[in-house]
């Protein structure tokens, strides 16, 4: 009987093993079919607007997975990168078919605030070219409205709104909880490390006084940088603007006209007469052309830099070359990938294959990410090092480039970040959880073992730690702060004991950043672009090549496979109480944690 139950269960894991396989087949087949189906080319006729409404959202580096692609497709169009987005401004601003732009954001699609910065300058250089920006909104938040700033008029909804109140910072606690559920947290740290905030939210239920001080801190230089733009760009004090935030004095839209926040009440219809005395001529139908920010990015042809996978173009290319590589998400260990990760030895591979190639003259990173594993960094770091001796190195910071971000951005000859840009961070901790109460008293299950030494049954993390296992943590952290720390000196030239008296696992902004010298500049990717290609001698003719390394087709299958039937055939824990449901909903939250993280603490929110 035995003997026909494992026969069975051969033949169904066989079956469905083998419908997977055809179903993965299939979709392949498909998705490469789809590819080759050409796509309409879109043109700008005669006096068109430029809608720069982020139906596209931008992100930061290309998305290189077919899955990935189809998901944004199905929901609108497909994002851009910073880097296409900048060059279709350029383009834009000498296209004589592009009389202006209009601003006109939906909440769901604003960028990030460094983005949003880069993407302000790229605004303003593009009115150097004497073309008009207006902007309109029903309700602008916020960030919208640090965007829209720019424009020459601004238009708001007669019932519309504006968002101006300052920045915050804010992260959640769940000491309380795991208290609830018999959850205990074994915190390890170097004592110099008062800053490094991401384990915070496991033994404490509020900020600590040092991590409270520097939020104000990150926050103040922020909400400083964003007065000053939009200072210079409406004419307002910034003590007036600050003023307004601090009391909320910006309520209905009157209140923003007369603070010179915006320079009409209408309408959408309004922005037609607005476009009338900035000459845009009407269609034969009565009506301005139009077409979308996203939409003009296709019609030029940006829809991606020369790709690693193109070897007949890249065959072609007989200019010397500066390589974009994308360090864009948390930083893990392995070769595998997926977008919205970085996987140290893949992102190693890239850098390596940067190094060899005679072609590469100079290479920009782009790093957005907040950290994650201090192995996984460190693979990253010594490939960076590597290339760095071979040749010139420049880092473009995005969103934030802290912890492991700034790890591996530490060897670079030149580092540029945005103003808002969250980095430094330099610290590293460590959380093995205590899960042996929660198992018995909510789950009623125990565990039991058979081993030659206490650490050897695979239970840390269950078990109570000795206090050898104790020390043994602690030890590691020590070295890899250490480590990291000398990285920092090395890579930036600066003292090891100066350098411990700048990282304790401080969070700076870009602005902060370039004082006390983990930073050289402020300036986006275009900048750290021209930089890279005047170190390689190289300005007068140079291509640009992104090293992107797209998923295999198996590696897409067994991704989408994964994701597909994980969702499927996962555990419906609704069928548990509402604390069992709890537990194992929350329960990700501390394991995401585990191994020795240099890492900024993921939840912790800027509110703008």
């Amino acid at each position: 009987m035995d003997f026909l139950k494992t026969l069975g269960a051969s033949l169904l894991a066989w079956i469905i093993g083998f419908g997977l396989l055809i179903f993965g087949t299939i979709a392949i087949i498909v998705g490469a079919v789809v590819s080759m189906v050409p796509e309409d080319k879109v043109t700008t006729s005669g006096d068109s607007v430029l809608y720069f409404n982020l139906s596209s959202p931008i992100i930061d580096s290309p998305m290189t997975s077919i899955f990935s692609s189809f998901e944004y497709s199905i929901d609108g169009e497909e994002p851009v990168t910073m880097l296409q987005s900048l060059a279709a401004l350029e383009r834009a601003a000498e296209d004589d078919n592009i009389k202006g732009i209009c601003i006109n954001i939906s909440g769901d699609s604003t960028p990030s605030l460094a983005n949003i910065e880069e993407l302000r300058l790229a605004l303003l250089k593009f009115k150097q070219s004497g073309k008009f920006i207006v902007a309109f909104d029903d309700a602008y938040t916020q960030s919208e409205y640090y965007l829209s700033s720019v424009a020459d008029k601004i238009i708001i909804n007669p019932e519309g709104s504006l968002e101006w109140r300052g920045a915050g910072m804010s992260s959640t606690f769940y000491k309380n909880m795991l208290d609830k559920l018999d959850i205990g947290v074994y915190i390890f740290r170097p004592t110099a490390c008062k800053y490094k905030s991401a384990v915070e939210p496991f033994f404490l239920t509020k900020m600590s006084e040092a991590n409270r001080k520097q939020c104000e801190e990150l926050v103040n230089s922020l909400w400083n940088s964003i007065c000053e733009d939009v200072s210079q760009s409406r004419g307002i004090e910034v003590a007036k603007l600050k003023n307004y935030a601090n009391n909320l004095s910006i309520v209905f839209p009157e209140d923003a006209l007369n603070r010179g926040m915006v320079d009409m009440i209408a309408y959408e219809d309004g922005l037609y007469e607005l476009y009338k005395e900035y000459g845009v001529k009407e269609n034969s139908l009565g009506l301005v052309n139009t077409i979308s920010f996203g939409k003009y990015v296709q019609s030029l042809g940006l829809t991606n830099y020369t790709s690693t996978t193109s070897s007949n173009n890249y065959s072609q290319i007989s200019s010397p070359m500066v390589a974009i590589i994308y360090a864009d998400g948390q930083i893990v260990d392995g070769n595998a990938y997926e977008d919205g990760s970085v996987y140290g030895t893949r992102l190693a591979h890239e850098l390596r294959a940067a190094r060899l190639d005679d072609k590469t003259k100079a290479v920009v990173v782009r790093v957005n990410s907040p950290g994650g594993s201090a192995l996984a960094s460190e693979v990253a770091w010594h490939e960076m090092a590597l290339l760095q001796q071979a040749k010139p190195v420049v880092i473009s910071m995005g969103d934030m480039a802290a912890s492991g971000g700034y790890y591996i951005s530490a060897p670079a000859d030149y580092i540029f970040a945005d103003r808002s840009t969250l980095t430094g961070s330099i610290g590293v901790f460590g959380v093995v959880p205590k899960l042996g109460g929660m198992f018995e008293k909510k789950l009623g299950i125990t565990f039991d073992s058979a081993a030659t030494s206490p650490s050897a049954a695979g239970l840390i993390g269950i078990e109570p730690l000795s206090k050898e296992e104790c020390n043994f943590f602690n030890k590691s952290i020590d070295r890899v702060y250490t480590t990291f720390v000398n990285h920092v000196a090395e890579g930036r030239n600066l003292e090891a004991d100066y350098v411990y008296t700048i990282a304790e696992g401080r969070v700076w902004s870009g602005a902060m950043a370039t004082k006390i010298g983990l930073v050289d500049e402020i300036g986006g990717i275009n900048m750290a672009i021209a930089k890279a290609a005047e170190m390689a001698d190289i300005v007068a003719d140079f291509k640009i090549y992104e090293f992107v390394a797209p998923l295999t087709p198996f590696e897409e299958w067994i991704n989408s496979m994964s994701m597909v039937y994980a969702k499927k055939w996962g555990v419906d824990y609704n069928i548990f109480g509402d604390e069992i449901r709890n537990i194992i909903s929350e329960f990700p939250i501390i394991t995401s944690m585990d191994g020795i993280k240099t890492q900024l603490y993921g939840d912790l929110k800027i509110e703008f």
